[in-house]
């Protein structure tokens, strides 16, 4: 095991075969390889993820992954490959099979999303660190928001903007406002034992944000997205 200052990590792809959106998304190429491995490749590349696992029911998805090195040691059930199976049943459903199987227990696991694609092994790396010197339960990828939701509402049936925005916005310049954060999908850390006790990767209490930049927080859910993050890949090969 690699470990880092004595803790070791558990890495988990979650790539099911169903996408209602884009069917056999986590299988289609990205900048000629398929989405499933830009997170695979930048978790095995990392200086402390001890083991990656990629939880899949697409049998697609299992070659792609045991292409580039990464072992698929159980085919996911039908019941956690639905549209309404959570994160983390897939998480436990993992966590389960290495401590029954394989009699392996990790410090900490990390959930890295097939769709952020452009979140490298230096990402994992410094939340890692974060975690370490923050002696934190858990950590979570945040980037900023493109737009203030200050300057957003609910609209009314008769589509009025009377009310739409509050008077202490009002004339207000955009480059005034308060940066606001969103959580950005890519990198979900926390301790193993909190996580299963309390089911949830996002802890009430010692969790901090790892910020990334808008431009690796590309979130591939259509083909518009898959088209920006070609964009973003080529941009970034020729700096």
């Amino acid at each position: 095991m690699r470990m880092f200052k004595g803790k070791s990590f558990l890495a988990i792809i979650p790539a099911r075969g169903g996408s209602k959106r884009l069917p056999g998304k986590n299988v289609r190429l990205l900048a000629g390889k398929p989405l499933v491995n830009w997170s695979v490749e930048a978790a095995l590349s990392s200086k402390y993820v001890d083991e990656v696992l990629v939880s899949t029911d697409s049998t697609e998805v299992v070659e792609a992954a045991r292409a580039v090195g990464v072992s698929v040691p159980f085919v996911r059930p039908v019941e956690l490959s639905s549209d309404t199976a959570s994160s983390s049943d897939v998480i436990q459903h993992a966590l389960d099979f290495y401590r029954n199987e394989q009699g392996k227990i990790f410090d900490y696991v990390i959930l890295l999303q097939p769709t952020s694609p452009l979140r490298t092994a230096e990402d994992i790396d410094s939340a890692i660190e974060l975690l370490s010197q923050k002696k934190a339960d858990a950590v979570i990828s945040v980037c900023p928001m493109e737009h203030s939701p200050l300057w957003s509402n609910i609209l009314p049936e008769d589509l009025s903007l009377g009310n739409f925005l509050r008077s202490e916005v009002q004339g207000v310049r955009s480059q005034d406002l308060p940066t606001y954060y969103r959580i950005n999908g890519a990198i979900y850390i926390c301790d193993m034992k909190r996580f299963t006790s309390e089911k949830t990767l996002f802890l009430k209490e010692n969790i901090f944000a790892f910020v990334m930049s808008s431009e690796k927080s590309v979130d591939i859910d259509t083909l518009t997205d898959f088209a920006l993050a070609e964009v973003l890949i080529s941009k970034s090969r020729t700096e």
